[in-house]
């Protein structure tokens, strides 16, 4: 048996290379069956969200209590939706995707929404903490003491005793002459004048 030329090899696999061309071009969806066989799910289809279900907005916080975040960061509309990342362990809380919240995450009361899915149990955020306590620098308390102002009192100065005076009834001396016998004795002298008078101008 001879063996093939190399010029033989050369063309057979030239041919080959051609009519695997046209084949290509002759189905032209055929190159991209394997790739749209892949199972892709598509953005968002299997993502857990809540539906507001009440009468009225719904407030968003930035955690989930109405007392350790007492002013809400937003409201979600009646029928607004949103992505659900996680709930409290006693589902009592729904944290959702909020950008009007700190670092894009709010909270919303689980009563009052629908969720729809399933989603993780998250530990609630800590509570907020002030950067800086007030302090007083001890060397500017020493620098400038301050001592209180006092007021004294006034003193209550208790009146002198009230002293009620006494009268005594003075003894009247005996050998004195009774003042309403001589007033009466004049009187009827004088009565007696004035009637002699009167007779002796008849």
């Amino acid at each position: 048996m001879r063996n093939p030329h190399p010029h033989h090899i050369a063309l057979i696999i030239l041919a080959a290379s051609c009519a695997g061309a046209l084949r290509d071009v002759g189905h032209p969806g055929a190159a991209n069956a394997q790739t749209a066989a892949t199972n892709t799910a598509l953005p968002g289809i299997d993502q857990a969200y809540i539906t507001n279900t009440f009468e009225e907005a719904v407030n968003v916080r930035g955690g989930p209590s109405t007392i350790t975040f007492p002013n809400p960061c937003g409201s979600l509309p009646v029928g607004a939706t949103a992505v659900a990342l996680g709930t409290t362990p006693a589902r009592a809380w729904v944290q959702i995707e909020f950008p009007d919240c700190p670092g894009g995450v709010g909270w919303v009361y689980a009563e009052y929404v629908m969720l729809t899915g399933s989603v993780r149990e998250v530990e609630a955020p800590p509570t907020f903490t002030p950067l800086a306590s007030a302090t007083f620098d001890p060397t500017l308390v020493a620098a400038f003491p301050v001592e209180p102002t006092v007021t004294r009192l006034p003193t209550f100065t208790p009146p002198p005793p009230l002293v009620l005076p006494t009268f005594t009834e003075r003894a009247r001396p005996r050998g004195d002459f009774p003042t309403g016998v001589a007033i009466l004795a004049t009187a009827l002298l004088g009565g007696l004048v004035l009637v002699v008078s009167f007779m002796s101008r008849r």
